[in-house]
């Protein structure tokens, strides 16, 4: 069930670098994407799903600090590793405060940031390409669930909710935040309870609990 390779955006405007780098993850087995300013790293991840970002602080166009926060504002929570010539410890904190997972000062060893990446890849499950949903998984890459007994079909829709689910075990989201984080707030509030009314017939009534005056949060599955 494992995902074969977990996707990676790469955000770097030094050419040599980005080359580098790409080739040397593509090796380590990510499927590497590659943006060379701000703007288009914020078109690619909102376009696609990845596992892992490398984002450089210093971009033309929409720094990596503007970035990261756009991003976490709207609603995208893949890991993001900052690389940045500054060191100092007041710019290590503002690049996490902006919503960065970890933060990397250049010249840095590659060995180094590979290890790092990996670390991020333990802490977060959704890195690795699944997330888990009690005795099944959800398979972020390929947008399917999957069990023992093989793939349970799901909407576009229900994936989206779930996936956002999946993606906070232990948070309550209310209506509201699911209409903002996966619909973009173009449906009524009725959307998000029809899908979660599907998701229950498809993966039984636990997979998404209602906490009531609140909203949900993922079940035991």
């Amino acid at each position: 069930m494992e995902s074969p390779r977990p996707r990676l955006l790469l955000v770097e405007d030094d050419r040599a670098l980005t080359g580098l780098l790409a080739d040397l993850l593509t090796e380590e087995g990510y499927e590497v994407d590659v943006a060379g300013d701000g703007h288009s790293g914020l078109h690619h991840a909102l376009t696609r799903d990845y596992q892992l970002m490398v984002v450089d602080r210093g971009l033309p166009a929409l720094d990596g600090l503007a970035l990261v926060a756009r991003l976490r504002a709207r609603g995208v929570t893949c890991p993001v590793l900052l690389l940045t010539a500054r060191g100092s410890v007041d710019d290590r904190v503002e690049g996490l405060d902006a919503g960065a997972e970890d933060y990397l000062v250049k010249p840095f060893e590659v060995a180094e940031l590979l290890a790092r990446l990996r670390a991020l890849r333990r802490r977060h499950p959704e890195a690795a390409g699944w997330l888990p949903l009690g005795r099944r998984r959800l398979d972020v890459d390929n947008r399917r669930v999957l069990d023992g007994a093989g793939e349970i079909p799901l909407s576009a829709r229900e994936f989206a909710v779930l996936h956002a689910l999946a993606g906070r075990p232990t948070k309550v989201f209310t209506r509201a935040e699911l209409l903002s984080t996966v619909f973009d707030n173009a449906d009524a509030p009725g959307t998000v309870d029809a899908c979660v009314h599907h998701l229950r017939r498809k993966l039984g009534r636990d997979a998404v609990r209602t906490v009531h005056g609140l909203g949900y949060r993922l079940g035991p599955g």
